[in-house]
């Protein structure tokens, strides 16, 4: 990128750096990815991995980044240039092996980090929590054995300021041990930015399966799952059901507000993988469909969604996510629901939609 200096002693001034790369002085000060002002916008961002050869891998943003060494030390770099606003989530491919970044104290489970631009907005009520933390888990764990999905799977269940309405988190061990999202919501609950809700971690054992436009998973969480949680003695109201998902699990969602209207009429969706059609996902490329794939096909049916209440949310910089959740979202509001539609800084990353789901969820139940 050009901000690197022949001056071996300070190579990396640019980006605040003193001393030469690879001394004891230099790693003392390195730290977590330094951005500074690019040519023409942006960000251009310096990641350091102390070692052997390594590459970068981002989340859904870019292709790999192979690291430069310096010189014959054990300094090895990248100079990145990143958009504005973006929050990625990334690691480091070395060997056989992937990592979390060492120098950044922001992690997502054990093996990623997370890097952020200056100008992309803050998450708060999100905790740091870094890639060697052990997440704290809800103490009441119900055993689901259920007939109509198959297998025995532990859904955890959590009262947020005592309980209240159901907040069902799709892909909810992501939202369990990569994010911390049981410590968000009680945070933002005691902030009075939502109210008290009782989380329920709903786990996948195939999203491909499970969250694909069936409807045996809705069955099951209306016939087995929701009974269970409200047998579990913490105060609930399955009766006010919000459901959060994200890709395909945004997908499953809106087939629910769709095809289970009794049962799901309030949701939270993030970057919705609605380019979905049946086979699509055996496609070279997935994407490359009908525009809004089979729930956009639904809702030129003009089903009545009077009842329905959606947030709408994708990465701003998933250029081709984006034509598939503009044109749900434009036939959504014209089947008569309420829509609120919003961008995240961010790639297809749960770090990126981090915000988006503590402030839809309190909109939903608005």
């Amino acid at each position: 990128m050009g901000l690197v200096t022949a001056d071996t002693e300070n190579a990396f001034a640019a980006f605040g750096l003193p001393g030469k790369p690879g001394t004891d002085e230099f790693w003392a000060a390195a730290g977590v990815p330094v951005p500074v002002p690019g040519d023409g916008g942006g960000w251009v961002t310096l990641f350091l991995w102390r070692g052997s050869a390594a590459s970068i891998e981002f989340e859904s943003w870019s292709e790999p980044v192979p690291l430069r060494r310096w010189g014959d030390t054990d300094c090895w770099y990248a100079e990145v240039r990143m958009p504005a606003r973006l929050r990625v989530s990334y690691r480091f491919v070395a060997g056989e092996g992937a990592y979390a970044d060492p120098l950044n104290p922001v992690g997502a489970g054990g093996d990623r980090s997370i890097a952020s631009t200056p100008d992309a907005p803050v998450q708060p009520h999100w905790p740091v929590v870094g890639a060697d933390d052990v997440l704290p888990l809800p103490r009441t764990r119900i055993r689901w054995a259920s007939e109509r999905l198959g297998g025995r799977r532990t859904v955890r269940v959590h009262p947020a300021g005592g309980g209240g309405p159901v907040v069902l988190l799709l892909d909810g061990d992501d939202w369990l041990y990569l994010h911390p999202a049981m410590t968000a919501f009680d945070s933002a609950v005691a902030g009075g930015d939502m109210p008290p809700v009782t989380l329920v971690f709903l786990p996948a054992k195939d999203r491909a399966a499970e969250f694909t436009c069936r409807p045996e998973l809705w069955e099951a969480v209306r016939d087995e799952l929701l009974p269970l949680v409200v047998e579990s003695g913490l105060p609930s109201d399955p009766g006010r059901l919000v459901v959060a998902g994200q890709s395909l699990g945004g997908l499953s969602a809106m087939y629910a507000a769709l095809e289970f209207p009794d049962l799901v009429s309030r949701v939270a969706c993030q970057s919705g993988s609605f380019w979905w059609t049946p086979g699509a996902l055996d496609l070279p490329d997935p994407m490359g469909g009908p525009v809004g794939g089979t729930i956009a096909a639904r809702l030129r049916e003009r089903p009545e969604l009077s009842g329905l209440r959606v947030a709408f949310d994708v990465g701003e910089h998933e250029m081709r996510m984006l034509p598939h959740c503009e044109l749900t979202e434009s036939l959504t509001a014209q089947a008569g629901a309420t829509v609120r539609v919003s961008r995240s800084a961010s790639g297809h990353d749960r770090a990126g939609w981090r915000h988006a789901l503590l402030r839809d969820v309190a909109w939903a139940l608005a």
